[in-house]
Parts: C-alpha cells; structure tokens; sequence
C-alpha cells in the first residue's frame, strides 16, 4: 500500500503549485490550506519507503497506510477534478486563444458552486491527512530514499511441483522435443490455471490445433468437433498448470476425450498431489528442486557477465547463502539473480542476504519469500505498475502498447525528467523493458519493425505474487464472488451472470472497469458503472452488444480510457462523449455500422490513442488532433478522404495505421508536414495512390523510420515525396503489389535503412545501381518477384520476414475474423 500512495502523492504535489490551483487559491481563500497540505504530503512521502518495508511485520502500520492510501486517492480525484474544469474552459475558449485568455475564463468561473464544493473538499482533505500524519510518529519512521485411464487408450503423465521449479519447462521441452513431434501426429496445449469449465477447455483444444473457432458454437457443436478431432488419432494433450480437485470434471473432461487412437498422452503440470489423485495418474513426476550446484551455476550465469564470477570471489561466498535460502527453486534463483546482476557492492548483497523477508513464515505453496523480496526491491513506479498486471488471468498475453495506455489511463507513468523528445508511451516502455530485465515479465516476442507492438507473459508464481501485493486495490471478479473488499478500485470480470452483483453497492471509488474473461459486460452492469461510478479512469466495453451509449457517458470527466470495439450494433456516438476532455485512448475498430465519428471530437483535447471502423466518407471533418500520437483506420469501407484539412493538425501523430479502405482514393497531399511520424503501415487499399505531394520541403525535420506496404494493385512506382526519408527510414517493406514495376534510383541515398524486404511483386525485375552498397543494410529479401534478375545475398531465403509480420498482425489481434460475421475485419487492441 506504500507504494500506491507514494505514486499518487508524487502525481499529486506538482497539481498543487499549478496555476489553476493558485486561481482557486485566491478566489476562496484556500492559500494555506493547499501550502499545509504540500507540506504534510511532502512530509508523508519522505517516510513512505520506511513504513513499505515494515509494514509486513507491524498490523498497525498497514491499518495506517490503509487510511492514509484512502485520502490520498481522493485527494488525486480532486485535483483530477480541478485539470478537468480548466480543460473544459479551453475547450469552450477559442482553440487560438491565449493562455491568459484561457485562466481569465476559468478564473471568471470561481464565484460559481462548483469551485466552492472543491475548495471545501481540499479543506475537508488536508484535515483528514493532518490528523493521519500526527499518528506516523508513532511507528519509528525513518526517511529514505529511493481418474484412471481414459479409457485404458489414453495415458495419463502428471509433473507435480512447487510454482517456479520448472514443470512448464520441462513440459515444453518434451511437448517440442523432435521425436515426440514424429510419434504424435496431434499435440495440443491448454493453459488450465484455476479455470477448469470444460466447455472453455474443449474451446482451448480446439483452437490449440485450428487456431480460430466460432465462439457461438453451443456445447453439442464442441463436443462434436472434439471428437471429430481426435477421431483415431495418436495424440499428446499438454494441461498446463491444473489446480481442479473435483473429480466429476475431470470425468466430464476424460471422456470427451477416448475417441484418440491408443497410446496417445495426457501430461498434466500441477502443483497439488491431490490433483494429480484425482486424475488418477498412469505416472506421476515429482519434480525436486535444483540441486546446490544447479542453482549456484544458474544464479552465476544470471548476477554476473561470463567470467566476471572469477574477478569477485568475496561476492560468490554471499552468493552461496543466498543460493541456499532459495530451496532449490529455478525461478526464485533466476530472479534473485537478476536483481543483483552487475552489483560489485557488497553491502548490495548482504542487504539481500539478510533481509528480514526471509523470516516470513512460509507454507508449501506460498509466495516464495525470495520472489517477495525481489518485489520489495522494485522502485515505487514499477510497483504500482507490476500490481496492476493482477487485473489479468494466469497465462494471458499481454501486448505491450496495450498495457502501456492502461497503465497510462490509470495514472501509474510518471512524466519523469528524461529525454524531453520522450512521449509516456516511451517510459511505459521503459517500465515494461525493466520489469522483463528483472523476471517479472517472461517469453517476450520478437520486436518486430512491422508491427507497432509485441507480447510476452507473466510466470504463475509471478502472478500469484502480483495478487498477493495488489489486494487491497485490485480484484478479479468470477462467478459466485460475494466478499469484495470495499478498498477495490480495481476491477476485472473474469466471468459474469446477466445481473447486477450486490458487493459493487460498497464500491464507491472504482477506477477501472474490463472483462478478461470470454463474457463481455452486459447492459445492466454497463449502465451502473457509468452512473455509479464517477472517478473511472479506464472502462472497457468492448463486444457488449450496446446499440446505444447512454449520454451519462459525458459525466465520466476522469475517464482516461474507453474502449467500444466490436459493438457492431451502435449507429452514432453521443455528442455528450465530447466532454472527455481527459480522455486519452478511444477504440471504436470492429464498429462496423458506425457512421461517423461525434460533431466535436476534437474537443477531446487530450486524446493519444484512435482506433475506428467508420462509414462515413470523411474521417476527420474540421477536427485538431494536436495530442494525438497513434492513429489506426480499420475497414472503412466509404472513407474516401481521411482529412478534409490537414494543416496544424497532427502535429505529434508517430503511428499511421490504415488498412482495409476499399475507396481511398489518396493520402493527404501534405502528409509530408506529419514530422513527427515514424511508423506508416498501409494496406489492402485498392483504389489508393500514393502519388502526390511531390514538392518536397528540405527544410522540415522528418521522422518516419518504418514504411511497410501491402496489397496497392495501383502501385507501380515509389511517390517522390517518400526520398524526403532519406536520413531516418530504416525499414521499407513491400508486399503484394502487382504492378509495382521498380525501386527508385535514389534508394540508395536512404543512409539509414536497415530491412529492404519486397515479396510477391512479380514485375521488379532489376534494383538501382549501388543498392548493394546502402551503408546500413542489415537484410534484403526478395520472395516472388520471378522477373528480378539476381538476388543480392546469392540465395533464396525463407518465407519473408513481412510475410511473418503479416501473419503475427493476423494472429495477434490486427487481422482476427469477426466472431459474429465471419468477415475478416482489421482490428486494433
């Protein structure tokens, strides 16, 4: 809880010398209680790093910080509320007017109700944070710094062990070893966690091998399918992570499941004996921990660089006793190891070495204390961000620009004073690069320069400790729930009834609202959040069959992020949604009968991220997106004109995404004046052009960096306006253009390009003289191109690396099928 109340304390201090809040100051004589309240604050937040690594120990202090975390959040709704009013009057101002026109608006604002109610507020605030702050001297805080056989044809292989130790691993190494991929003509692998629903596995199965299902198929279809499946094949089925004790699924499972040929396999990972009982196990694998010299060899490997082991052996002693304190645990060694990784001070170690956390009882399958440890050593802002991933189901797929917006949403980024060029999204991405370095996140994808994103996972073990330190804010919420803790403010909808659950009566703070489960929210819970809850930053709605969004939607004034996508019922959006002046991501891609975005939507002032599927034939009408930073058009089937004027409007767009628009016609002729650009992905656009623009203008500062093309039958040549790139394009990819005769003579001027990747282009028949001879090249490739006379690397390589990208967009969410149409819709997340 520290953690969480320092992070908003250090978003909270900067509000209070703001000029609006001097504004507000001087109208209702507020002066010294917001000087009072900075100081308290300030004061608080020196000892807060303290009281985190004591709180474990001492009940009192954690009742303490719970109050204390409780006023600082509504302190930071607040002050949220005070941004929103001086956002509101920029809006009703003029978008050329001054800033001194701008605060004489908000200032002539101050003799009405609504300042008065906060300025009463912030009083009523800094006499409930004295009265917690006169009770911290109490706790010595100190200041500081930062079932049988299936059938007898089936067998059945259980691995059992503690979370960490390696059963998933030592699952995948068999489940992809060369010899069993020849003796099993079918493998499948389910990710099980605690959800063991028998329809969702059969669902899991099915994709594991078909990739796509139809989610509607009742359960007759799926067990038919099932079967169908398995029909005399010899099969492995991997259950990865089982914790189901009831025997009767497990039956209802196994015997879906004898239609396969004899000898085929079941392994299941579990870290229950009484599990691997209840499946009644042909062979049961205890797996034992790593013995003394595993672990030291693997804890080397992980805290020094080769050989630097040898240049500090006072280090290896400590490294030793650390190694011991981890009981042969492969994960708890790998993350303990990282923390350490390049340290040469000793008193580095034996801090770890020594910390009392190793005291903290621990019972067969808890949170290891040496994990717990490592979290107690994250930096406050990696914390709050780490606790947040909670919110997510065991095994999901996290995808980093995704994850970014959220924690974005929710206030969890700090605005550090670092590279000023640096956008939040650039520190979200920091955040996640750091908490991948230190083992908190896992199975990264390959960064891939066509694709604007990648994923990766958490570890169960790392997962059960993110609920472990985010109880008292997060909570994922299944069927049957009843106790909720009335501190949540934090919510996911693992699986949902049709009603109204009783326990969110209690709850009165919530910031996020999201579905992680199949289920979307339905309409009854829909409207209750957004009339009850008043403070949300991040609701997501997404699939939820919504035919009309109610107007109260305007009322959400925090409201940071809101996600509609694939509600392929709604017509038109509320004019009332305009009043979003916070909000930063809007995803309306899969809204396939949307028919044009709100009158006003550039009064959404604050708005990053847009993601849209629209039918009408302009996109942006006299509208100013200055904060926008990525833009995705998704089968816009009558967009014929993105812009209608383009000058002065995004000024900070960096990613372009348009894919999908059968009667695009052309781009924006000055889409050279886009200079902060760096990513443009156009495809499927037949009717598209990308001539125009040719009047290049030496002067500006362009950005662009990644170029990839796809499916322009009208292409023949590279537009002009595209050398204006020469000093910062590092990947250019062209795929299936049919006409496309030729590469430019002054390609080889681009001095910074990386990946030349053309496929599927079968009238290029020859490269511009010195293309060999691009200083920065790394990778050309050519696939399908039978008229180009030589390929420069001498061979044909495999499948392009485009073509991969493509096929990644396609699987991780950019080119899903429409679960309801069948058509092959483009999407965003």
């Amino acid at each position: 809880m520290a953690e969480i109340a320092f992070g908003i304390i250090g978003n909270v201090l900067p509000k209070l010398g703001s000029v609006v809040c001097q504004e507000l100051s001087l109208a209702w004589d507020i002066k010294s209680d917001l000087k009072r309240l900075e100081r308290t604050m300030s004061t608080i937040k020196e000892v807060l790093l303290d009281a985190e690594k004591k709180q474990a120990s001492d009940p009192l202090l954690r009742l303490w910080l719970g109050q204390l975390n409780d006023v600082i959040h509504d302190a930071e709704d607040v002050f949220d509320e005070i941004e929103y009013q001086a956002l509101r009057n920029q809006v009703v101002a003029t978008h050329g007017s001054t800033s001194r026109k701008v605060l004489h608006s908000f200032s002539s604002s101050m003799t009405h109700a609504f300042p008065f109610k906060l300025a009463h507020q912030i009083k009523s605030i800094r006499e409930r944070l004295d009265e917690i702050a006169a009770d911290k001297d109490k706790y010595n805080l100190t200041q500081q710094r930062e079932d049988g056989h299936v059938n007898k044809r089936v067998n059945v292989i259980s691995i059992v062990g503690l979370g960490g130790l390696g059963k998933t691993t030592l699952a995948k190494w068999v489940y992809n070893d060369e010899r069993i991929v020849q003796t099993f003509p079918l493998r499948m692998w389910v990710c099980v966690s605690e959800d063991f629903r028998v329809t969702r596995l059969i669902k899991e199965i099915l994709k594991s091998v078909c990739g796509i299902i139809d989610e509607n198929w009742n359960a007759d279809t799926l067990q038919t399918r099932l079967r169908e499946l398995l029909n005399d094949k010899k099969f492995l089925l991997v259950l990865d992570d089982v914790w189901n004790e009831d025997r009767n699924k497990w039956i209802e499972l196994r015997d879906l499941l004898i239609a396969g040929s004899e000898g085929s396999k079941i392994i299941v990972t579990t870290r229950s004996h009484v599990v691997a009982s209840v499946i009644s196990t042909d062979s049961t694998y205890n797996l034992e921990g790593l013995s003394q010299d595993d672990c030291l060899s693997l804890f080397v490997k992980c805290a020094f660089e080769d050989g630097e082991d040898k240049q500090h052996p006072n280090l290896l002693k400590f490294g030793k006793e650390i190694v011991e304190k981890c009981k042969g645990v492969p994960l708890a060694v790998r993350t303990l190891g990282s923390l350490l990784h390049s340290k040469v001070d000793e008193r580095e170690w034996k801090f770890v070495r020594d910390n009392e956390i190793w005291k903290l009882e621990q019972k067969e399958n808890d949170i290891l204390p040496a994990l717990r440890f490592s979290y107690e050593q994250l930096p406050i802002h990696l914390k709050r961000c780490f606790a947040f991933c909670s919110l997510f189901p065991k095994d999901h797929e996290f995808y980093s620009d995704q994850l970014i917006r959220m924690w974005m949403a929710n206030g969890l980024i700090f605005d550090m004073p670092i590279n000023k060029e640096q956008d939040l999204e650039d520190v979200g991405e920091l955040y996640i690069n750091e908490l991948l370095s230190r083992s908190f996140f896992q199975d990264a994808s390959e960064k891939l320069p066509s694709l604007p994103f990648y994923t990766f996972k958490m570890h169960d073990l790392i997962h059960d400790l993110a609920i472990l330190v985010a109880q008292e804010e997060c909570s994922v919420v299944e069927l049957g729930n009843k106790n909720i803790a009335g501190t949540i403010r934090y919510l996911s909808f693992l699986e949902m009834g049709q009603g109204v659950p009783n326990y969110l009566d209690k709850l009165t703070k919530v910031r996020t609202i999201m579905p992680t489960g199949v289920q979307p929210l339905p309409m009854s819970l829909v409207e209750v959040c957004i009339s009850r809850f008043n403070y949300l930053r991040l609701l997501d709605l997404s699939d939820s069959s919504i035919e009309v969004l109610p107007r109260s939607i305007g009322t959400l004034k925090h409201l940071r992020y809101l996600n509609l996508s694939y509600n392929i019922k709604i017509k038109k959006l509320p004019n009332s949604i305009c009043k979003l002046h916070n909000l930063q991501t809007l995803l309306l891609h899969g809204c396939s009968r949307l028919e044009r975005l709100s009158k006003g939507t550039g009064n959404m002032i604050s708005l990053r991220y847009l993601a849209v599927t629209s039918k009408y034939m302009c996109l942006l009408e006299n509208e100013s997106f200055n904060s926008l930073r990525s833009l995705s058009l998704f089968s816009c089937l009558k967009v014929k004109v993105l812009f209608q004027e383009m000058d002065g409007c995004l000024t900070n767009l960096r990613t372009l995404v348009i894919c999908d628009c059968p009667s695009l016609t052309s781009l924006p002729f000055n889409i050279k004046h886009l200079t902060a650009l760096e990513y443009l992905a156009i495809y499927h656009c037949p009717m598209l052009s990308l001539m125009g623009g040719e009047d290049h203008n030496q002067d500006l500062k362009l950005s662009l960096r990644s170029l990839f093309i796809g499916n322009l039958p009208k292409l023949e040549f590279l537009p002009l306006w595209i050398q204006g790139y020469a000093n910062t394009l590092q990947h250019l990819e062209i795929e299936d253009c049919k006409n496309f005769e030729a590469l430019p003579e002054w390609l080889p001027t681009f001095k910074s390009l990386h990946t030349l990747e053309i496929i599927d282009c079968p009238y290029l028949s020859s490269l511009p003289e010195g293309t060999h001879r691009l200083p920065a090249l790394r990778k050309m490739n050519f696939e399908g191109c039978p008229r180009l006379s030589r390929n420069l690397d001498g061979k044909v390589s495999p499948r392009s690396l485009m073509y991969q990208s493509f096929c990644s967009m396609r699987t991780r969410g950019y080119f899903n099928k429409s679960r309801r149409s069948g058509k092959e819709l483009s999407i965003g997340r």
